[in-house]
């Protein structure tokens, strides 16, 4: 049988979770526990303290920050796109005779 942890432990373990130099599958281990668990007690414990965790969750832009991304976006792909012409041009410009007019 799997032992039912009260809210005042499961606080105390998402706390260690959080302190920089443990990791979540250890706190698992040690408490016979899913690091799953632990990661939805964490998310609890964040809604009910009305914060975001760290590094997650939508940045808001603004518009011209947005506007930005999508052409570093645009941008980022035609280069992909110049990248593979670049060297579908090398290979049909090399060697056997096959692909050029000489």
């Amino acid at each position: 049988m799997r032992k039912r942890y009260t809210k005042a432990e499961k606080l105390e373990i998402v706390k260690q979770s959080l302190e920089e130099d443990v990791r979540v599958i250890d706190l698992a281990d040690r408490y016979g526990l899913g690091a799953n668990t632990i990661y939805n007690w964490r998310s609890k414990y964040y809604k009910e303290q009305g914060i975001a965790p760290s590094g997650q969750g939508v940045k808001q832009m603004t518009d011209s920050e947005r506007e930005i991304a999508r052409l570093k976006n645009q941008l980022r792909e035609a280069e992909l796109e110049r990248d593979i012409l670049k060297k579908a041009i090398n290979i049909f410009s090399k060697g056997d005779g096959r692909y050029t007019n000489s």
